[in-house]
């Protein structure tokens, strides 16, 4: 598998609400450039559409507060390798639900964290959802 390397560093902060305050701050900078559902232009997908809110629901579905904080310092260097990507993913079936495909990108931060993004593919409306980004060690 090949790894995109980001320019985009990973989130600072240890605090809960410091870390959201930066990555949310980087999704309504998206969400203000739509009228709709916020969503991004992928380069592998052939600039199809990925929408983010999904990556918020499942977040939030996490209970421990620490892994919410290390997910949310991904999020910045994720949209930017879902934006610019044009390496292959590992895609694999959903094997809960078949009409779905899970695409998992790797990519590397600007200050070299190895981390994955993960993509939820609908088969059937052709839809695509950034579901979660998380270092390697998971």
């Amino acid at each position: 598998m090949q790894v995109y390397k980001t320019k985009t560093k990973l989130l600072t902060g240890s605090d809960f609400h410091e870390v959201r305050q930066k990555a949310f701050g980087v999704y309504e900078n998206i969400h203000k450039k739509t009228k709709r559902r916020p969503h991004i232009r992928s380069a592998y997908f052939n600039k199809d559409k990925i929408f983010l809110e999904t990556f918020w629901a499942h977040l939030f579905q996490k209970e421990n507060w620490r892994d919410r904080v290390r997910r949310m310092k991904y999020f910045p260097a994720a949209v930017e390798l879902l934006k610019n990507t044009r390496f292959h993913p590992i895609s694999k079936e959903n094997p809960n639900k078949r009409s779905e495909i899970l695409h998992r990108f790797a990519g590397v931060t600007g200050d070299d964290h190895l981390f994955y993004v993960q993509v939820k593919e609908d088969k059937r409306k052709n839809q695509k959802w950034l579901m979660s980004a998380f270092p390697e060690t998971e």
